[in-house]
């Protein structure tokens, strides 16, 4: 009975130092899993990973570039990372939007477009260090330049330049100083400008609509000068035949100065007579000349055709009498 009793007791003492034991490694794990989680979140051991580096502010207000691969640790409350920047190939998109942009051309035409920037951080130091908020300050002297050039351009040359527009943007951006006098892209914000795209450009739907109306109209008007170009050409080539055709009359008549008159006299009675020649019928007097009041010219009319001459009934009778007897008559002088 006692050893019942004695075993019992120290099995209920087993199991409580047992559930203690539980209890105080549950609360290690926890402890020790929230001092990670608290670690990791105030990033007092942090990782800097391939193609990217970090920014670094001490206590004192230093700031300096960690470019390191793997783990590092800091010290919490006394440093912070203040920027993780990535050295790969970046995007930046016009208006900061992968959408199209509304902008003004030349000549205040809306266009919508939409353009994009690859970029690459070269100069730590220079990006983020010298800059506050460098990705918003890049994104607007971005903006400015792009539509600086695009808006020196008429809407033409946006459409159907855009091969020779996106290299005069890409050099801008390049090399075209910021301000008079001042640093370039590159130079300002320690990056390399990789490539540029002109991504769309094109009109508004109801601009485009009127821009072929225009284009319509403009192509009908270019074939109507067309077809008035061709009729002046063809009147001044019938001139010039005419004048010359004049000029080799006189020469074979030898007409002299102030005796036109004469041969626009000649002229208007050949007219005249060629017509009266195509039709004769009904026609018995014909001017040739009434311009200086000349008797008027009588010209016979066209003789008529002969008439049968008429016999009396007797004359009629005698010859047929004579008719029917020469038969018998040219019978009997062949008999003889």
């Amino acid at each position: 009975m006692e050893a019942d009793q004695r075993f019992r007791l120290l099995h209920r003492a087993r199991m409580k130092a047992l559930l203690k034991r539980g209890a105080l490694t549950l609360l290690v794990g926890v402890m020790v899993y929230y001092g990670v989680a608290l670690v990791y979140a105030t990033k007092t051991i942090y990782k800097v990973r391939k193609n990217y580096a970090v920014v670094l502010e001490d206590l004192s207000g230093e700031r300096r570039v960690v470019h390191s691969i793997g783990w590092h640790m800091r010290l919490p409350f006394f440093t912070r990372i203040e920027l993780e920047v990535p050295l790969m190939n970046q995007e930046l998109h016009l208006g900061g939007k992968s959408q199209e942009e509304r902008i003004m051309s030349r000549g205040n035409v809306a266009l919508w477009t939409s353009a994009m920037m690859t970029y690459r951080i070269g100069d730590l130091e220079t990006w983020g260090i010298e800059n506050k908020s460098p990705q918003t300050l890049l994104q607007n002297d971005f903006d400015g330049i792009v539509k600086d050039v695009m808006q020196g351009h008429s809407v033409d040359e946006l459409i159907s330049d855009r091969e020779k527009i996106k290299e005069q943007i890409y050099q801008a951006l390049k090399q075209r100083p910021i301000n008079e006098g001042g640093p370039n892209l590159e130079q300002k914000y320690g990056i390399e400008v990789v490539s540029f795209v002109l991504r769309d450009t094109r009109f508004g739907d109801k601009l485009a609509e009127a821009s072929e109306e225009k284009k319509r109209r403009e192509l009908i008007a270019e074939a109507e000068n067309y077809a008035a170009d061709l009729e002046a050409s063809r009147t001044r080539k019938l001139y010039a035949a005419y004048s010359d055709s004049i000029r080799e009359f006189r020469t074979a008549v030898g007409l002299q100065e102030g005796e036109e008159r004469f041969l626009f006299e000649f002229l208007n009675q050949q007219k005249w007579a060629t017509a009266y020649e195509k039709n004769q019928q009904g026609q018995n007097t014909f001017v040739l000349n009434n311009t200086a009041g000349a008797t008027p010219v009588v010209l016979p009319a066209p003789p008529e055709p002969a008439r049968k001459e008429e016999l009396s009934p007797h004359e009629q009778a005698a010859k047929n009498t004579v008719s029917s007897i020469r038969p018998a008559l040219r019978e009997a002088h062949q008999a003889d």
